[in-house]
């Protein structure tokens, strides 16, 4: 697939799988929340280091910049 998301899209999922990780170990979320949140982290993740979005593929957006 086609890399589709820009550095700092990348960078600003990358920081919020930190703080739900924070917030995770602090136990200020807990209970269904938390694994909504961890579920959202893992995709967060998947999706910043590997620079695709499926989502954006979907709808035809990207943040990526292209070298011409």
């Amino acid at each position: 697939m086609k890399k589709n998301m820009g550095n700092l899209d990348r960078a600003i999922r990358l920081l919020m799988v930190v703080v739900i990780a924070i917030l995770a170990y602090t136990d200020v979320i807990s209970g269904t929340w938390l694994y909504i949140l961890l579920g959202l982290a893992g995709v967060y993740i998947l999706t910043g280091l590997f620079a695709i979005c499926p989502l954006y593929s979907l709808v035809g957006v990207s943040t990526c910049k292209v070298k011409q």
